[in-house]
């Protein structure tokens, strides 16, 4: 209201200035201070609405993701009303002037006040000073101020009404402060679920390491239940509860992104539900819901989730399984609800022992074993050395499809498989039942991303080595006790250090923009980006202690993507939470490609997705092919997931669905073959491609990047990289090729990592016989010794 006749008593204000300057033309007499208390009326409505930014309860946003609007200049009029009244202007004259009035200190000051920290107040005065000297007519009121101030008879000051005005043009976000200061402010999440808060429920709180039955008791009382849903981190997860409550004779829908099975063949919903923590619904009532996995609600991505889940669903009695260490933080946030926390504790049902000794020796694995690897390349690497021993092993990775991952789990616990080595990377830490006797961890060390999105290289947390550690004993298996350890001596004194920290209590829990939010921000600017909005949203949300606003950098990669396609903006909001891997430039431009015949409103049929996958597919020669395959897999979760939102675009989920399948069969079979796949990419062909840059997977993260490929525009040549430690193919003759020198500019590979690397690769060729002993010394040696 105050706005409202804040601008009203401007406009009147204006008018009585023309009514003014016109009287005092035919009079001849002008008053400074007449003038002077005009400006300071000015002066005082426009500043009206932002009164209320001085009270300290806001924080100041981050002015540099204000992005200006540009205001063209106006164009010429048939007649000047501005130069009839009064005279045309000398632009030069302006120009002086309107320098002039940017220097002023008390200009400055009221632009400060006003909400122009110095950088917006130099972009709108350099953006007001083009839009005056180039406009061939300007409105009526700025002519006459000009005109006066020209002729002496105004102030320069007189301008200051009118370049706010302009500047709120340019940033219309200043006109409505408060009211996306209030739409961004997220202090009291509780609130935003009123059928949870209608109703008192009751938390129980399941706390205990992995193997201690936590889960098991509370999907005891889910099962138990009249109606209930359960809420996983993973699709494997909600799939072995959606089975193991039908097999109980408990009918059970499953409820994940890509995929809604209703166990009624007429498709009526069932009264209980597995799904993914992120697909849960909030206004469906239940008699008991079970969290799983809720120290996950920390995760920097995806922690949003679970807040949501645990502040949100409709249940009578909610289940809360996961590590003591959120114990504390669960009680805080139900004390804000009003809703007490029962804990029950559990321990550990079988041993586990740290060793004394480490591996040292792939020689010296023996069945039950299972090493852990943080990267890709290490998994091929490990699993090649292994096959070399003539032992045989599967490979688990998180990349890998969920079929796939299930078929490698039951080669290796078949007691009548030949397989008994598992090489796997953390993605064993949930979600797969496996008969572990003995865990191994390869390194300590694991890319991840912090809080704010920056990527960072560190040791395993204490939380991640006890999650991936307790897989091994597991009750259920064979091996009723654990044991753990790692290849290399100096990283078990490491390990035996994580473990035997205490692990942090959880402090904070995720937050997220919800699209209601969003497009209420996007009502008030409606010519801001997407990607921009996003950026103004958490420069502005205000959070309690016990909340942080989750990462959005790939939420924010999506939407620079797909910008210059035109798309409704919550149309446009679902493609950007699509879950996808934004290195996967496959992927990407997929998504590119489905966006645009979207928004062509060309429905995405069947036939067009086999063309665009080049449907049928081969079993993969190599392992650029499997990960390639891996891509395609990709792409089809990605059209099922949108399928579930787009139905009429997405027509044909069952069609997709079915070739998902025979994909993920084929994905098998290379997986099965994984070790000839390396010796494939290792021949000496696919070492010169690599060497040459050509046909290394291109792990693209630039935005203009997707652009390009799908405008079809030629691509610049550019050195592709290589993530990893270990990088399959090099030429020992070429030690120093540009594939290494880059790799070992980047920190990725150094003077040892690639004489061991040539020394092996040397070995391997003399045993193949693809290299004589006497070529070896001669070329390849790289002190150049003869040896005998």
């Amino acid at each position: 209201m105050l706005r409202l006749l804040a601008a009203g008593f401007g406009m009147a204000l204006n008018k009585c200035v023309l009514i003014l300057r016109q009287q005092s033309r035919m009079s001849g007499v002008l008053s400074r201070g007449t003038f002077a208390v005009q400006r300071y009326l000015l002066a005082a409505a426009e500043s009206k609405s932002f009164s209320s930014e001085g009270n300290g309860s806001f924080k100041a946003p981050d002015t540099s993701l204000f992005v200006p609007l540009e205001v063209k200049p106006a164009p010429g009029a048939d007649v000047d009303i501005g130069a009839e009244l009064t005279q045309a202007l000398n632009k030069n004259e302006v120009l002086k002037i309107v320098n002039k009035f940017y220097k002023r200190k008390d200009i400055q000051r009221l632009a400060t006040e006003n909400g122009l920290d110095g950088r917006l107040f130099h972009q709108a005065f350099v953006s007001f000073r083009k839009y005056v000297i180039e406009s061939h007519s300007l409105s009526v009121d700025l002519h006459i101020i000009l005109s006066d101030i020209c002729s002496g008879a105004g102030h320069v000051d007189d301008l200051f009404p009118f370049f706010m005005r302009h500047a709120k043009q340019i940033f219309p976000m200043l006109d409505c402060m408060d009211d996306l200061r209030k739409i961004s402010d997220l202090r009291l999440p509780p609130n935003w679920y009123p059928e949870a808060r209608a109703i008192q429920r009751k938390i129980i709180f399941h706390a205990g390491p992995t193997n201690s039955g936590k889960t098991y008791h509370a999907i005891q009382q889910y099962l138990a239940a009249k109606s209930g849903v359960y809420c996983g981190p993973l699709k494997l997860l909600a799939h072995e509860i959606y089975q193991k409550s039908n097999d109980a004779g408990v009918p059970c829908d499953l409820v994940t992104g890509e995929e809604l099975m209703f166990v009624d063949p007429e498709g009526r919903p069932a009264n209980h539900a597995a799904c993914t923590i992120e697909m849960c619904s909030v206004t469906t009532p239940y008699e008991v819901a079970v969290i799983d996995e809720i120290q996950m609600i920390k995760d920097p991505a995806r922690g949003w989730a679970w807040t949501r889940a645990l502040l949100g669903l409709c249940a009578e009695e909610i289940h809360v399984c996961g590590e003591a260490a959120a114990i504390n933080l669960v009680t805080e946030l139900m004390l804000t609800t009003g809703e007490e926390v029962e804990v029950r504790s559990y321990k550990r049902l079988t041993p586990i022992t740290v060793l004394d000794y480490a591996l040292e020796s792939l020689d010296n694995l023996r069945p039950g074993d299972c090493i852990v690897c943080f990267n890709k390349n290490d998994i091929y690497s490990v699993s090649r050395q292994i096959e070399a021993r003539g032992l045989e092993c599967a490979v688990i990775y998180g990349s890998l499809p969920p079929g796939t991952k299930l078929a490698q789990a039951k080669k290796f616990n078949d007691p009548d498989d030949p397989c008994k080595i598992l090489v796997a990377t953390d993605a064993i830490g949930m979600g797969l039942n496996l008969s572990i006797k003995r865990i191994i961890f390869n390194s300590l060390v694991k890319p991840s991303t912090n809080e704010k999105g920056e990527k960072e290289i560190d040791t395993i947390t204490t939380s991640q080595a006890l999650q991936i550690s307790g897989r091994a004993g597991r009750f259920s298996s064979v091996f009723k006790e654990g044991e753990v350890t790692t290849m290399h001596h100096d990283d078990l004194i490491l390990l035996k250090e994580i473990l035997n920290r205490p692990v942090e209590p959880i402090k904070t829990v995720g937050l997220h923009p919800t699209t209601e939010q969003i497009e209420m921000f996007a009502y008030h600017l409606p010519d801001a980006t997407l990607s921009n909005l996003i950026d103004i949203f958490v420069s502005l949300s205000q959070v309690d202690g016990l909340y942080f606003v989750c990462n959005v950098d790939d939420f924010k990669f999506l939407a620079d993507m797909i910008q210059h396609i035109p798309l409704d903006l919550r149309s446009r909001y679902v493609f950007c939470t699509a879950p996808i891997n934004k290195r996967q430039p496959f992927v990407c431009t997929s998504l590119l490609r489905f966006a645009r015949k979207f928004s062509r409103n060309e429905p995405l049929t069947f036939d067009w997705l086999c063309r665009h996958i080049k449907w049928p597919l081969v079993p993969p020669k190599n392992i650029k092919d499997l990960v390639h395959l891996e891509a395609v897999h990709d792409v089809l979760d990605l059209y099922l997931w949108l399928s579930y939102r787009f139905m009429d675009m997405f027509p044909d989920a069952n069609l997709v669905r079915d070739i998902q399948k025979q994909l993920d069969d084929i994905i098998q079979l290379g997986v099965q073959n994984i070790t000839k796949l390396i010796r494939a990419s290792e021949s000496s062909a696919v070492l010169g491609a690599m060497t040459e840059n050509k046909d290394l997977p291109a792990y693209r993260t630039n935005v203009e990047d997707f652009l390009a490929a799908d405008l079809n525009a030629p691509k610049p040549s550019s050195p592709r990289r290589v993530r990893g430690t270990k990088v399959l193919g090099y030429r020992p003759a070429e030690p120093k090729g540009p594939l290494a020198s880059k790799l070992m500019q980047q920190g990725l590979l150094t003077e040892e990592i690639l004489n061991q690397l040539q020394r092996e690769w040397l070995k391997s060729q003399i045993k193949s016989g693809n290299i004589a002993d006497g070529n070896k010394n001669d070329q390849n040696d790289p002190k150049g010794k003869q040896k005998k």
